[in-house]
Formats: C-alpha cells, sequence, structure tokens
C-alpha cells in the first residue's frame, strides 16, 4: 500500500486529501503546523501566518472560486468574507471526512529524500515518519517579501502588509503604502477611512479592475471571451477597462503600455473612488528614507508615521534543504504543469501558481491528477524535464519579468491543461448541492 505524506492543510491541502481518498487511496497523513483547516483563511486579530485582515473579502467571484463538487451557498455574496470562506473550506472538509487523516499543531520540521524514492519526514518534536509519496500543500503567501534597503532607515512605525490586520491603530496618522497590488490597495482603501492621510506608492503601472462589469463580477466575462482570437480578446479587456475607467493617469497613476493579462491585476472597485475623493493620494517610486521623511522620483518629500510594504511573498519551502529545492528568489520554476519536479517523480506540488483568480479550484485538478497518478491511471511523460522547462519559459512570454510572476498561469489556459491530463476513468464524487448557510 502507498503511503502519502501532505503538507498543509489549507485550501490546497484539503482539496489533495478528497482527490486522495476519492481515488482509493487512504494510507494518508496531512500534517498541518496549526491548529485547525483553512491555512491563509484563518484570520487572527494577531500577526499569524495568515495574510487576511478583518475586512477581506476573496477578489474572485463565488462561482469562479468554488470547488466544482462542492458548490458555495446560494446566500453567498458574490464575494464572500474570509470568514464565509473559512465555513466554506470547515463544512468541506466534513462533507467529504477528510479529519481522520488529518495531524493538526505538527510541524514538518525537515523532508529529506532517502533511497527508493522514498521521503523521511522529520517532525517539530524529534519523530520521523517514511513516506513513498510527498504532495507539498503549505502555500505561497506566508513570508514576507520585504524591500532590501530602506526599511531600517525609517523613524516610525514599519510593517509589511502580511502584519496588517485592521484600520483602527492608524487612526489619525499619516500612512504610506508600498505597492499597488491587491494587498496593498485594500490597506490603502481601508486606512483611509480613520487615518488623517493615506498615499500609496508604485514604482509602475498596474491595472486596477472594479469587480463588477455590466452589474456582473468581471472575472466571469473572461469565461466568455475562450474562443475569442487573442487579440481580439486582448482588445475588448482593454476597451472594456477604458469605458470603465478611464485613463489611470487621470487618477495620478502611471497608463499601463501592455496587456491586460500580461501581469497580475489588481481587482478592487474602491481606490480610483478614494483618489478621485481626496482620501488616498498617488505617489510615484520611493528613492530613499531619512527618519520620517520620504523622497519619491518625483522630487516630492513628505513626512509619515508609518509605511506599509505591500510588495508580496517569497515562495518558502523551509523543509527543505536549501541546497535540494528553493524557489525563495526564483525567475523560474520548472515544473510540469506547475506541480511535477522533473528530477524527483514522488514529489508533488499542489498550488504552487498564481492565476488571476482563486487558487483552489485549479488545486483540486492537480491534487484529482496526482492522486491517479500515484493511483496507477497516468503515467508521467518521458520527456519530463523537457516540459518542465517548457512550462516555465511559457510563463516568462506570457507575463512581465518579475518575481511575483514567477509561477503566474492564465486560469483558464491552465485549466484546460490540466483537464487533458485527468484520465477519463478518474473517480468522481455526486455533485453536493447545498443551498444553505453553513
Amino acid at each position: 500500500m502507498k503511503r502519502i505524506c501532505v503538507i498543509g492543510a489549507g485550501c490546497s491541502g484539503i482539496t489533495t486529501l478528497k482527490n486522495l481518498l476519492q481515488a482509493g487511496l487512504t494510507e494518508i497523513v496531512c500534517y498541518e503546523q496549526n491548529d485547525q483547516i483553512g491555512g491563509n483563511w484563518v484570520y487572527s486579530a494577531e500577526e499569524s501566518h495568515s495574510s487576511v485582515c478583518e475586512t477581506t473579502h476573496i477578489i474572485s467571484s463565488k462561482t469562479m472560486s468554488q470547488f466544482v463538487d462542492f458548490p458555495m451557498p446560494a446566500e453567498y455574496p458574490d464575494y464572500p468574507s474570509h470568514d464565509q470562506l473559512l465555513k466554506y473550506f470547515l463544512a468541506y472538509a466534513e462533507h467529504f471526512g477528510l479529519y481522520p487523516y488529518i495531524r493538526f499543531n505538527t510541524k514538518v520540521q525537515k523532508a529529506e529524500k532517502i533511497a527508493g524514492e522514498k521521503w523521511l519526514i522529520t517532525l517539530g518534536d524529534g519523530q520521523q515518519e517514511t513516506f513513498d509519496y510527498l504532495l507539498v500543500a503549505n502555500g505561497h503567501h506566508n513570508v514576507p517579501r520585504h524591500p532590501e534597503h530602506w526599511p531600517a532607515q525609517f523613524a516610525g512605525r514599519y510593517l509589511h502588509s502580511h502584519s496588517y490586520k485592521m484600520a483602527e491603530p492608524f487612526k489619525d496618522q499619516r500612512v504610506l503604502v508600498v505597492g499597488a497590488g491587491n494587498s496593498g490597495c485594500d490597506c490603502a482603501v481601508e486606512i483611509s477611512r480613520v487615518a488623517s492621510f493615506v498615499a500609496i506608492s508604485t514604482r509602475g503601472p498596474q491595472y486596477i479592475v472594479p469587480k463588477f462589469f455590466m452589474g456582473k463580477p468581471t472575472d466571469t466575462f473572461n469565461g466568455q471571451m475562450l474562443w475569442v482570437p487573442k487579440p481580439i480578446a486582448a482588445f475588448l479587456r482593454q476597451l472594456s477597462l477604458r469605458i470603465q475607467v478611464g485613463k489611470y493617469s487621470d487618477y495620478g497613476l502611471p497608463d499601463p503600455d501592455f496587456p491586460v493579462l500580461k501581469a497580475h491585476p489588481t481587482v478592487n472597485s474602491e481606490l480610483l473612488y478614494k483618489i478621485r475623493h481626496g482620501k488616498v493620494h498617488p505617489r510615484k517610486g520611493l528613492v530613499k528614507v531619512e527618519g520620517r521623511k520620504v523622497f519619491f522620483t518625483d522630487g516630492v518629500e513628505e513626512e509619515y508615521d508609518t509605511i506599509i510594504a505591500a510588495t508580496g511573498y517569497k515562495i518558502s519551502t523551509p523543509f527543505f534543504a536549501p541546497d535540494f529545492i528553493n524557489y525563495e528568489e526564483a525567475d523560474r520554476v520548472p515544473l510540469y504543469l506547475r506541480m511535477f519536479h522533473p528530477e524527483h517523480p514522488s514529489l508533488i506540488f499542489i498550488g504552487l501558481f498564481q492565476p488571476q483568480g482563486a487558487v483552489w479550484p485549479y488545486s483540486d485538478l492537480q491534487a484529482k491528477l496526482a492522486a491517479n497518478y500515484i493511483a496507477g491511471r497516468w503515467v508521467l511523460p518521458k520527456n519530463l524535464a523537457e516540459l518542465a522547462e517548457k512550462d516555465a519559459e511559457h510563463v516568462s512570454r506570457e507575463f512581465l519579468k518579475a518575481k511575483r510572476h514567477s509561477i503566474e498561469v492564465h486560469a483558464h489556459e491552465f485549466e484546460r491543461d490540466l483537464k487533458r491530463q485527468i484520465p477519463r476513468d478518474a473517480p468522481v464524487w455526486a455533485l453536493e448541492t447545498s443551498n444553505s448557510v453553513y
């Protein structure tokens, strides 16, 4: 009987467990370092592994974010809150009987490959166990990436957006948010409700996409353009944004000179509103910091009480030796289908990608393929190394060069590629049609 280790019981970890059980595999142990499932979606008012804050709602719509065999309740809004999402994941784990396979409060200290393509797992308490397969689903939004130089030079309060939990502590302060991604825009909008002055600094152009278009969640329109030729689809996306938003320069922000899907978009309906109402002030890139004074590239100098760096996250696999696998500073991650390592056929990553939408529906597909591979219904391609390199090159071509894009994927294209590989005889469970709030 094949013995399988899963690291992490977040959204990708629980769907990994579900798919392993669905494929008839039961010798499974899932290690979770926290005391409950949910990973990043377990909100805490104190600093923790989670990056969600008090007011976080998902940026992909309900219909584009639910598991295919476990729909969200009909009563859920188009963009559920973090607590609604956690309830959804808890119900998923209960429905599919996942809890007996999870060991909570158990940290994986070390994962080492040993003879026979097996894995020696060392736990936080020193215990060791051996497995035939290792599935890594530990997420990639828990280790902040800090700016290299200026934080130490700032005399005020400095924090990463990962540590931001609520707006109240910033009441009546002058606050600068560095970075206009999803976290940065959320921080700027929420803090502007209580602070005396809020600015947002961005080095380069960024598409800021409203959450609704023609009364429907914006992400649902991408699915309607799958069969439209790419150049026409790109033109229509840009046209729709011009109609909704106008020029970003009208808001004091740089105008993007690249297609909408060339970079990870920021989905936010309030930032532009706040800018035009004088509640959030756009600033150019940050040059240097002296005490509480911040210098920007256009010559503007201002003093701030707090700086929040919304500068992204590192890919962290602390249980691997640095000379074994280390993607922390990688510009490219050569994995076939963003999951299969070319040199380690018994190692599979689940959820190590960044779609322009929710992660877990595509983690579900990855996990289904992984489970059927372990069960013997699917065979790894012989040219695995070539395919892994091809996937990494595809990412490099499709997206702007940046560490935040090293694992980016086009959601619908990625879904198609995964579904093509899932064997036709893959076991399925009946669709769960829950229509009430959990």
